[in-house]
């Protein structure tokens, strides 16, 4: 990652923050499936998978700290590398069996034939989605937060009444886009980026005051990318929080033994300990009111 002097001091928050972090997920229902898998058929000599006997997984690019560390997913380091990485060898496949692809965030939830097996890059599980997508059981709940820069319009607000004049900004397609206009709704429309990337570059160009993103990206964002960056503030949800899911064909035949691996690292305590390490929970970042 650039700007190698100010990760210390990210990794030192992640560490810090994390003692108060919450469950990964494990008490949450699995995915629906198709239909019922076994053991005995979730195997890679059973999987019908893009190549045989390969797996293969897409993230974005380029793929931000902490879920994958220097915009390399081969690495197996950050957050949905490892968690890549676990739900193949729960699968069978070595690491040299998995092979990864680069996606943009918007054209993977769209409908239509993926050339990778799943796709993982913060996808919210949403009934829309679902509509033209799979998704495997939820693998991390998330609240979403607003970044932005000391001194500006928002630097120090505490409501959502406050940040009504602001100028907000969110990547297309994403559920920190649709909680910038539903639940802060200012009254300038929500300015739309193609991704994080470019809503991080508006963001310190200074053309908009602050952007939405989850909550570890926030913290990544704050503490490294933007010069000055801060935390205002965590969105109100409904208790809920934002569930991602490995994002696969619509009604790919994989689906139920995705998910069946994803159940399996959660239940034998490998999916905390991914998160231990890499993520953090929201502790000292206030919920706006």
């Amino acid at each position: 990652m650039k700007l190698k002097n100010k990760t210390a001091f990210a990794l030192s928050a992640v560490a810090i923050l994390f003692l108060s972090a919450c469950s990964s997920g494990s008490t949450e229902e699995a995915a629906p499936s198709e239909e019922t898998t076994s053991a005995s058929t979730c195997t890679k000599d059973n999987l019908e998978t893009v190549t045989p006997g390969q797996l293969t997984i897409a993230t974005g690019e380029p793929a931000y700290y902490p879920w994958v560390i220097d915009d390399k997913p081969e690495s197996g380091e950050g957050f949905e590398a490892a968690v890549a990485y676990a739900v193949a060898t729960q699968l069978g496949y070595s690491n040299e069996e998995v092979v990864w692809k680069r996606t943009t965030f918007d054209g993977a939830i769209a409908p239509g034939v993926k050339d990778y097996d799943f796709n993982l890059q913060q996808f919210s599980i949403t009934p829309e989605r679902k509509d033209v997508v799979d998704f495997s059981s939820p693998y991390y709940t998330a609240s979403q937060v607003i970044v932005s820069f000391k001194g500006s319009a928002i630097d120090g607000k505490t409501s959502i009444a406050e940040l009504k004049s602001a100028k907000i900004g969110a990547a297309v397609g994403t559920t920190s886009l649709e909680a910038a206009q539903t639940i802060i709704a200012p009254d300038t429309e929500v300015q739309v980026f193609n991704d994080n990337a470019a809503a991080v570059q508006a963001l310190k160009n200074k053309q908009i005051d602050g952007i939405v993103v989850d909550l570890p990206t926030g913290y990544y964002l704050a503490g490294v990318e933007v010069e000055g960056g801060l935390l205002v503030g965590q969105l109100p949800s409904s208790g809920t929080g934002d569930q991602f899911g490995l994002l696969l064909t619509k009604d790919s035949p994989i689906t139920g033994c995705i998910s069946e691996a994803v159940d399996a690292i959660t239940a034998d305590g490998t999916l905390a300990a991914i998160e231990e390490k890499w993520l953090t929970a929201g502790a000292g970042v206030p919920v706006l009111n």
